[in-house]
């Protein structure tokens, strides 16, 4: 049972009260925002909350057991805290968000009403839509060892081993032509084979998206140039000029682990373990493979 502050709870009480909703945002980079629907600002536990910022909670949901409580916060980027550039480069990803509310009237009457983390922000008519995440959504997170047919580590992490400071897996780029989004033709790149970079990571070193990274949808090798597609637009436009550094992707098969890498000893998937289709499939008298022996031969 949730305990009301006895100044809180007396306010509650009477026939008029002064309330509000007060939201705390702590990014990934440890910058804390205060929001309210209130008309003028509120210092809260310590955090100026800021009024005039187009942010209104829409409906929201309780879950019994472990189900995964949702809910909706939705403004327009009237913050001057709030840049579409800082979305966009996911600085609000997985951001904690504590909710509460307050009598405005005296702030430091305030009850915590529930805590949530950023899930997927969409666009919605020049106005951005926050899904928020109740705590039990962490028990959908992977954990441990996952049993699986590709493999569970992440290119060159302490599992997989592989350098990514190998020239042979790293390039060094600049911008020769591009959409200013999405798309890029590139010179410094040619050494390297087409889709090595394919789900890799960008990172840009020059330019005004400098420090930023993005993960390649494709790497593709023509006559004329050297061409990378970005899975998500860039916070800022991309120009001719702009240099970057990009490290080889893995589609975490064995073959590619194999073929690119040369790390079947690090590979941390489970290739031969049958999948559904084996389940299901029926024997066909004088086919080889379902006579009880191995898969593999």
């Amino acid at each position: 049972m949730r305990a009301i502050p006895a100044g809180l709870a007396g306010h509650l009480s009477e026939g008029v009260t002064t309330l509000c909703r007060c939201w705390t945002l702590t990014r990934r980079d440890g910058v804390v925002l205060g929001f309210t629907d209130h008309d003028r600002d509120l210092v809260v536990s310590g955090v100026t909350h800021s009024a005039g910022t187009g942010l209104e909670a829409a409906e929201a949901t309780s879950e019994l057991g472990f189900a995964v409580g949702t809910g909706d916060v939705s403004g327009a980027l009237d913050s001057a805290a709030i840049e579409e550039g800082d979305i966009l480069r996911g600085l609000y990803d997985d951001a904690s968000v504590e909710i509460r509310l307050v009598n405005w009237a005296d702030p430091a009457q305030h009850l915590l009403l529930e805590r949530a983390s950023i899930g997927e922000i969409r666009w919605q008519d020049d106005s951005f839509v926050a899904e928020l995440r109740g705590p039990l959504h962490r028990f959908d997170e992977e954990h441990g060892l996952i049993y699986r047919a590709t493999c569970s580590a992440e290119l060159g992490d302490a599992r997989c081993r592989v350098d990514l400071a190998s020239p042979a897996y790293r390039g060094e780029g600049t911008v020769v032509e591009t959409d200013g989004a999405l798309r890029l033709s590139a010179d410094g790149l040619a050494a390297h084979p087409e889709g090595l970079f394919t789900a890799g990571r960008l990172l840009w070193t020059g330019g005004a998206n400098a420090g930023d990274a993005i993960e390649v949808e494709s790497h593709r090798v023509t006559e004329a140039a050297v061409s990378l597609d970005l899975w998500q637009r860039a916070a800022r436009p991309i120009v001719a000029g702009d240099a970057f550094v990009v490290t080889a992707g893995c589609d975490k098969r064995l073959a590619t682990c194999r073929d690119t890498f040369a790390n079947v000893p690090n590979h941390r998937g489970f290739p031969h373990l049958p999948g559904n289709d084996f389940i299901v499939k029926l024997p066909v008298q004088g086919e080889a493979g379902l006579d009880g022996g191995s898969l593999f031969r």
